[in-house]
């Protein structure tokens, strides 16, 4: 698995850049994973959905599975961020990894 970054400043393109490159390295036969880092307090999960009120039980891990595609939300014990090389061993099997700046321990 090969690990690519890309940084910049907010607004810079990054996340635009990333829609266009992932289609052409897939169009490759290249199998690729993104990791996108937000600033922000990250929660996919709305009020009131099942898979929300059982989170709000204490559960570490709530996983969210459909037809199309599962979603694995992790409670972190801490304020602190895990390092990349503990998201990359959550990830499947890919050619690469494309990163969106701003990952702890990106280096």
């Amino acid at each position: 698995m090969r690990v690519f970054g890309i940084a910049g400043h907010s607004g810079m393109g990054k996340t635009t850049l990333l829609e266009h490159l992932v289609p052409e390295l897939k169009a490759r036969g290249m199998v690729v994973s993104v990791i996108k880092h937000s600033h922000k307090d990250l929660d996919i999960d709305r009020p009131g959905k099942d898979s929300y009120r059982l989170r709000e039980t204490g559960c570490q891990e709530v996983l969210v599975m459909g037809r199309r595609r599962w979603v694995l939300m992790h409670e972190l014990s801490e304020d602190n961020e895990p390092p990349l090389h503990q998201l990359l061993d959550k990830l499947q099997a890919c050619d690469l990894v494309l990163i969106e700046e701003g990952v702890p321990n990106f280096v």
